[in-house]
């Protein structure tokens, strides 16, 4: 008898049906097949749910959710609410996974029980099938404020702040009511990491990629509108206010850590 899967994958679906199959049959092919998927269909107007129910029995654990469109964090947060296993990291509907991607995030969360953030590494793809790896090789065991700037670094960096190269612990997100703003349309992965960020105690990285990231004109990241613009300013003003509220937090809590060990040592 299998045991109760350790992971969940959430996916939230909007119109990927053309990219639904290959998502689907990379994950039916996982190495570690012992794991939940949560599919939320926000309101697609293709037929990416009659995809979604084809496979629907084909995975062992599988939960299909129809909403009206709300946007990709209603999606996530609606997905959320039915976490059920220890672990839990998330999926585009147009991308996919090498067979290693469920495996690496059991694994690194047994093998590193004082991380409770743990990111792989990804490609970025093309229509055009060229591919890339992001980043040079590295793996670490690593502070959130490292953590911080490897997640807002505009460059190479392995971890950035997306959330689908990424597993979080569930008790975290449960115990402080952890969500996606669903009030912007941009940098809401980056946000939702932040603020975990500030409650993890340590982040687990490697650059050795499992995720494959499709950059596609047609995605909804690369429609252009003057509501991005705006976006783009306050979802950087949060991020930035969650980074400094959480190093103000630790610096506080280090200097009365230090004030506490002086007034033992002088007794």
């Amino acid at each position: 008898m299998l045991n109760y899967p350790m992971l969940t994958v959430i996916m939230p679906v909007y119109n990927t049906a053309d990219y639904l199959p290959r998502a689907f049959d990379a994950l039916l092919n996982q190495e570690e097949d012992n794991f939940k998927l949560i599919v939320v269909d926000d309101g697609s107007t293709d037929n990416s749910a009659e995809v979604i129910k084809k496979y629907q029995s084909k995975f062992r654990y599988f939960k299909f959710i129809q909403q009206e469109n709300q946007g990709p964090s209603a999606a996530r947060n609606k997905a959320m609410e039915f976490l059920d296993t220890p672990y839990f990291t998330f999926h585009d509907g147009d991308d996919w996974t090498d067979p290693g991607y469920t495996a690496f995030f059991i694994r690194a969360f047994k093998k590193y029980p004082q991380c409770d953030l743990v990111c792989c590494g990804y490609y970025i793809n093309t229509e055009k099938g060229k591919q890339h790896a992001v980043g040079t090789f590295d793996a670490d065991e690593i502070t959130k404020e490292e953590a911080y700037l490897k997640m807002t670094n505009v460059f190479g960096s392995p971890v950035k702040g997306y959330s689908w190269n990424k597993a979080y612990r569930t008790e975290i997100v449960k115990a402080n009511n952890l969500q996606f703003d669903p009030d912007i349309a941009l940098l809401e992965d980056q946000i939702f990491n932040v603020k975990y960020t500030s409650l993890a105690r340590s982040v687990y990285f490697t650059q050795t990629p499992y995720y494959h990231y499709l950059q596609r004109k047609g995605s909804i990241i690369h429609q252009p509108n003057l509501k991005k613009v705006k976006d783009n300013f306050r979802g950087n003003y949060r991020v930035w206010q969650h980074i400094l509220k959480s190093v103000s937090a630790e610096c506080k809590e280090k200097q009365a850590e230090k004030k506490m060990k002086l007034r033992e040592d002088r007794k």
